[in-house]
């Protein structure tokens, strides 16, 4: 997987003939599938930027290329059962994904302006983390080491998408990622499989 993204690093320096390079960057508003361990799982605000390249390849169709940097997870609250030595505790937390994502979008033109896109997202999970608090004492826990290990290492989704440039240069999108790949590895989920969702929206800027 690792030589995937070097070997795509080294395409989009080398690719000479694309008619344009650019980078982008924006917002991710990420989510989990339905993870039977957890209640009351909710979507949490991330980020995203990277490079691409747009390669036409047809009167109306071009294929965009991506090396981005993205953040995925949710937010969730659960609680623990009173007992008769404890108090019902209820905690809240948020589960930050962070991968290097390698987007391969077919794009087709609808105007010279605008156009639609849809393809696949292959990831590389980069850090792993856990933030919680205790929302009956207030108290902020501390941040969970870095667990990457200790899950699925890659990631594959399907995207799509639109975008709008203003200008030659200037232009936002909007792009919704579905992940495909159970975020646990074999057998270190007891439920369902853990899947990423995530819907994205920022600028992108051509040279």
């Amino acid at each position: 997987m690792k030589k995937l993204f070097l070997s795509a690093a080294v395409v989009m320096s080398t690719l000479t003939f694309a008619q344009q390079f650019g980078v982008k960057a924006g917002m991710n508003v990420s989510s989990l599938s339905e993870d039977s361990n957890l209640s009351d799982q909710g979507s949490k605000i991330g980020f995203n930027a990277g490079v691409f390249a747009n390669i036409p390849i047809a009167a109306s169709f071009s294929v965009q290329p991506e090396l981005i940097y993205t953040q995925y997870g949710e937010k969730y609250d659960y609680t623990v059962p009173s007992t008769i030595i404890t108090d019902e505790t209820r905690y809240s937390g948020a589960t930050h994904l962070d991968y290097v994502a390698l987007p391969v979008m077919l794009q087709y033109n609808v105007t010279p302006s605008f156009y639609l896109e849809a393809g696949p997202e292959f990831g590389l999970l980069v850090s792993a983390k856990d933030k919680a608090k205790n929302e009956t004492t207030g108290e902020t826990l501390a941040e969970s080491d870095n667990y990457k290990d200790s899950l699925n290492g890659f990631n594959f989704g399907a995207g799509i998408g639109a975008g709008y440039f203003f200008t030659p240069n200037i232009g936002i999108t909007a792009r919704y990622v579905a992940g495909f790949t159970d975020i646990y590895k074999d057998g270190q989920n007891s439920g369902d499989a853990v899947k990423n969702n995530v819907f994205q929206a920022g600028l992108a800027y051509k040279f």
